[in-house]
C-alpha cells in the first residue's frame, strides 16, 4: 500500500509536469514536492507535520519556502493544507480571484528574491466568487469589488471568445485568468523576469478542484 503511495504522488507530479508550460528553467524538484504532497492531501494519506515549541523556535529565526503560491482568498483554497505542507514551507499571496496589484506583486518579489523561492505557482479553482461575480456582471460594480470585477473581466471576455459549444464559461474564465495573472506577474515585474531568465525560478500555472481536491496544470502559453 506504501508502494503504492509513492507511485501515485509521483504519477501525479509526472502528470502536472507534461502537462504544463512554465517560464524559467529551474528546478522541478519544488513542483514535484508540491504535487506529491497535493497527491496526499487527496488520498487522505496526510503527512505528519513538525509544529511543536522547538520548531516554532527554529522557524523564529527565519524563513525558506520552496515556493510562492499566488491563491485566491477563498475559505476553501489553503494552499498549505491542498498541497499537505507544514509551517515555513509555502509562502502564500492570497486575493480574492488570485489577482495581483503592485502590492501583492511585491509580496511575490520578496518570496522571490529574499527568501530565494525557485517556484511562483498561480492558483485558480473551482466555483471562484470573484470570476464567478465577472461572468454573470452586465456592468463593472461601485467600489472596491468592482475593481476586482474589473481586473478579471478581460479573462472572461477571451473566454467567450474561444468557448465552444457544451464549455463551461466560468472554469474557460478561471483558467483564462490564470494565464493572464501569472503574464502580469512576469510582465510587472522586472525581479521576476530577470530570476527567470537567470533560471532561478518558473512561473507555473495550476487549477484546483473544491469538489476532488486535485490540482492540475495549466498552460501558461
Amino acid at each position: 500500500m506504501k508502494r503504492f503511495r509513492i507511485l501515485f504522488s509521483l504519477f501525479a507530479a509526472i502528470v502536472f509536469i507534461g502537462g504544463s508550460v512554465y517560464a524559467g528553467k529551474a528546478d522541478d524538484q519544488p513542483l514535484e514536492k508540491l504535487m506529491q504532497g497535493n497527491a496526499r492531501y487527496v488520498s487522505g494519506h496526510i503527512s505528519k507535520k513538525e509544529s511543536g515549541g522547538a520548531y516554532r523556535k527554529e522557524l523564529a529565526k527565519g524563513q525558506h519556502p520552496f515556493a510562492v503560491v499566488v491563491a485566491c482568498s477563498d475559505s476553501r483554497v489553503s494552499p498549505s493544507i491542498i498541497f499537505d505542507e507544514g509551517l515555513g514551507n509555502i509562502f502564500v499571496v492570497r486575493t480574492a480571484g488570485n489577482i495581483v496589484d503592485p502590492i501583492a506583486v511585491g509580496s511575490i518579489e520578496y518570496g522571490v528574491e529574499h527568501l530565494h523561492a525557485p517556484l511562483v505557482m498561480v492558483l485558480g479553482h473551482e466555483s471562484c466568487g470573484a470570476v464567478t461575480a465577472a461572468v454573470e456582471s452586465k456592468s463593472i460594480p461601485e467600489g472596491n469589488i468592482g475593481e476586482i470585477v474589473k481586473k478579471i473581466m478581460p479573462a472572461v471576455k477571451k473566454a467567450k471568445a474561444s468557448l465552444k459549444k457544451g464549455d463551461n464559461l466560468i472554469y474557460a474564465s478561471t483558467i483564462e485568468n490564470v494565464k493572464d495573472v501569472a503574464g502580469e506577474i512576469v510582465k510587472k515585474s522586472k525581479i521576476i523576469s530577470e530570476e527567470m531568465h537567470e533560471g532561478k525560478v518558473k512561473v507555473v500555472g495550476a487549477y484546483y478542484s473544491i469538489s476532488t481536491g486535485k490540482v492540475e496544470a495549466v498552460a501558461l502559453k
